[in-house]
């Protein structure tokens, strides 16, 4: 299986990319868990411990990772803990051998605990701050997370895979498009309502020192503030009220939280389902993909995913959840 899309980036090509910036590794390059780029830790020969992450083609344009790196900036400039790409030569964002890449200082921290209080209490502060940045100006290029680009795509990416077995697309269409029907409707998201999110603020993009320190922002768009807290919430409808009266008590410290926002929730955890299943799918050509995710061509996974499917339908038509207070 050919990975089209990286199949030119070598070490070599990786380092001449290092090296036109004037950054020369003195240990070798471990790669980073990453699946739609590719990056990578390294040691310079100034003792430095640094990242490079080199962009997947034509998936964003040079002018929307400017606005990532932008935003990056503006976040770390206002004392928000986000690791930003450095610049160099007045630039961050850099090409080379036709891959566009970005360096970045290599932070260390353990795992963010989504049943820890304490810690949540902090996150609800802190995307508070980050969103008080964010709501001063839009986005100019980059996507807004929509129906179309989470939920139709996706499903058209999903009737042509050759992934799904055969014998098991009549049940997954039968529960899959009662879903995409329901969230649509649910899914009420007016232009007034959307501000820069982070947009994957999830625990993996979370590292904790002496607080949290935010990574990733590769998928930075426009939507709706409870896109970056959402994914923080874990454990049954109970275990879930009390973590959200933690997170907004704390996220209004800073910002106002619109609470009507509180029954986006099921239909944004239903578009992250559709769109994550057609993920894989379309980048499953990129042999990293059937090495991480081994189980995704398998009966059992589709199995799981209608039965996973049919509860998000429950999920749906049950009230929101609400806060305690």
């Amino acid at each position: 299986m050919t990975d089209f899309a990286f199949s030119g980036l070598s070490p070599d090509a990786v380092l001449d990319a290092l090296e036109s910036c004037g950054i020369y590794p003195e240990s070798g390059l471990l790669a980073l868990n990453s699946y739609e780029n590719r990056v990578y830790q390294f040691v310079t020969d100034d003792a430095r411990r640094l990242v490079v992450k080199f962009y997947r083609p034509q998936r964003w344009t040079d002018t929307q990772i400017q606005e990532e790196h932008d935003f990056a900036l503006e976040l770390a400039a206002n004392d928000i803990p986000m690791v930003p790409p450095m610049k160099i030569g007045g630039h961050t964002l850099h090409h080379a051998n036709g891959f566009r890449f970005a360096v970045f200082p290599s932070v260390g921290g353990r795992q963010f605990e989504v049943d820890n209080l304490d810690q949540l209490e902090w996150m609800g502060r802190f995307i508070g701050r980050i969103h008080r940045v964010a709501q001063a100006q839009p986005f100019a290029t980059r996507p807004t997370l929509d129906v179309a680009s989470y939920l139709k795509k996706p499903r058209e990416e999903l009737q042509h895979s050759q992934l799904l077995p055969s014998h098991l697309r009549t049940a997954f269409f039968a529960i899959l498009d009662p879903v995409i029907s329901a969230t649509t409707a649910a899914y009420r998201c007016d232009d007034s309502s959307q501000i820069r999110l982070h947009g994957d603020c999830h625990p993996g993009n979370i590292l904790w020192r002496d607080g949290p320190m935010f990574v990733d922002l590769d998928d930075c768009r426009m939507g709706p503030a409870i896109q970056d807290l959402w994914m923080m919430l874990c454990g049954d409808r109970q275990q879930q009220m009390l973590q959200l009266d933690v997170l907004i008590e704390a996220y209004e410290e800073f910002n106002d939280f619109d609470r009507k926002q509180l029954a986006l929730i099921e239909p944004l955890r239903a578009m992250r389902m559709v769109h994550y299943m057609a993920w894989l799918s379309a980048r499953w050509q990129d042999p990293a993909f059937p090495r991480a995710f081994p189980w995704f061509a398998e009966d059992k996974y589709w199995e799981g995913q209608i039965l996973a499917l049919k509860e998000q339908m429950s999920a749906l038509q049950e009230k929101p959840l609400t806060q305690g207070f």
